[in-house]
């Protein structure tokens, strides 16, 4: 499901980014050793700012960006600068259907996308699909008391049904064979999590 225009705003704001940076990917960083070079996912990119700190923080050969919203690629386009440009591959694409082999992506980065799947659970086993024996999987992600609050939920739109809490994505992940190696966990809100394909 594409995030609305609001939603837009909020992920693509400079608070958002200092977030990505300052919290979530120094969390993330502490956690998990990615040598460098291999092959980045990262889906739901919206503007291309995670991908370019992927990039630059951890050195990958190719960050490839995706995102349901042909809008938001074109305005990551803009974003990613030329220099970036020969490592960022940036692409419309839906994250129940990732144009890649089995096996073919070495790490796979959703920074709060999962609960905007309406088939989270195909969305999981499609990028256990993708990962190499030994890849990483990391979320960000939120549970339904965060974003279908009466007050949020006049302001973005989120699917409604069959949303998970902390057990549902820990056991869907562990049923993909992705379970969870490390969390920081806010048991109403969500949580930041890297998963490791066995």
């Amino acid at each position: 499901m594409k995030a609305n225009r609001l939603e837009q705003i909020i992920v693509n704001s400079p608070v958002r980014l200092l977030i990505q940076e300052k919290i979530i990917l120094r969390w993330l960083k502490s956690k998990v050793k990615l040598p460098p070079g291999g092959t980045f996912l990262e889906i739901g990119c919206g503007r291309g700012a995670g991908a370019c700190l992927l990039l630059r923080e951890f050195l990958p050969d190719a960050v490839h960006a995706m995102d349901l919203d042909e809008g938001m690629i074109n305005r990551a386009k803009g974003y990613v600068r030329a220099v970036q440009r020969e490592h960022v591959h940036l692409y419309v694409g839906d994250a129940l259907y990732l144009p890649y082999r089995a096996g073919a992506v070495d790490a796979v980065f959703g920074f709060g996308v999962l609960h905007h799947l309406p088939d989270w659970r195909a969305g999981i086993r499609e990028i256990a699909r993708v990962l190499k024996s030994g890849g990483v999987y990391f979320l960000e992600e939120f549970y339904p008391p965060f974003y279908l609050n009466p007050l949020v939920r006049r302001l973005v739109t989120h699917p409604e049904e069959d949303r998970f809490y902390s057990a549902d994505l820990r056991q869907a992940l562990a049923e993909a064979g992705l379970p969870i190696e490390d969390a920081r966990e806010v048991k109403a809100l969500g949580l930041l999590a890297v998963c490791r394909k066995q």
